[in-house]
């Protein structure tokens, strides 16, 4: 049987959709979390790598508070060798990037050029009309997706970019034809955005103001179902493309 092999980084940033969606097509799903001890999972034919979010980011790889990210790096970079289908969200996107040669940088705030985070509800727009004929069909109108990240990916070279935001150009890429990293969320659920905003709201304050879980708990409500179908479709489009 195939193996959905999900690397979790905390308790509240959970693989949501993906699991359903795995299931459906005869996946059995094994969960890791290096930061509770898991060791790493070893690689088969077959198998599927998705890595997910997390607070923390590239400026933390080599430190002491979370050594397994090396690791993690270690396995994304097999995967790429091995041609293992992986796909990267948020911190796994630039986890994959970094894997490839490139970085990141923290996002500005275009008139201050002061560090601002992406939070919310927000559009991305397809860059490259010549990709994947399902993937633009989907993206060829503004498709709005759930945006939690305080920086932006560097892409190394090897990277297609496919989508952007206003804000951040480097939402959607690929490495090669199996690998996909999106720097925002399609996999979350109510319960799982509701956790966030009442477990993270300093990081929501800093960009979001004072007001900023209001904000972020009336874009859910408006955005949330009504981008359900949409936000299945396209994991489904990528699961097409990595199987």
């Amino acid at each position: 049987m195939s193996r959905l092999l999900v690397l979790q980084h905390l308790e509240r940033e959970r693989p949501g959709l993906f699991v359903n969606l795995a299931e459906e097509r005869g996946f059995s799903v094994c969960t890791f979390r290096l930061d509770l001890g898991d060791s790493l999972p070893e690689l088969r034919n077959g198998d599927l790598l998705l890595v997910l979010g997390g607070p923390m980011g590239i400026r933390d790889i080599g430190t002491s508070t979370y050594p397994w990210l090396v690791e993690e790096i270690g396995l994304i970079k097999e995967a790429l060798n091995q041609g293992v289908g992986l796909i990267g969200v948020c911190l796994g996107a630039q986890l994959l990037a970094y894997a490839a040669g490139g970085d990141v940088e923290m996002i500005q705030d275009e008139v201050s050029h002061q560090p601002l985070a992406e939070i919310g509800w927000d559009n991305i727009f397809l860059q490259s009309l010549e990709y994947n004929f399902k993937l633009t069909r989907l993206l060829r109108h503004p498709f709005p997706v759930l945006h939690w990240h305080g920086d932006r990916i560097l892409l190394p070279n090897s990277a297609e970019l496919i989508a952007s935001s206003c804000r951040c150009k480097e939402q959607l890429f690929s490495i090669g034809p199996l690998a996909y990293g999106m720097q925002f969320h399609v996999e979350i659920d109510d319960e799982m955005v509701n956790t966030w905003i009442s477990e993270d709201h300093k990081f929501i304050s800093s960009a979001l103001g004072a007001d900023g879980q209001s904000i972020l708990k009336q874009q859910q409500k408006e955005f949330g179902h009504k981008t359900l179908d949409s936000r299945l479709e396209f994991l489904n489009t990528l699961f097409d493309l990595l199987i």
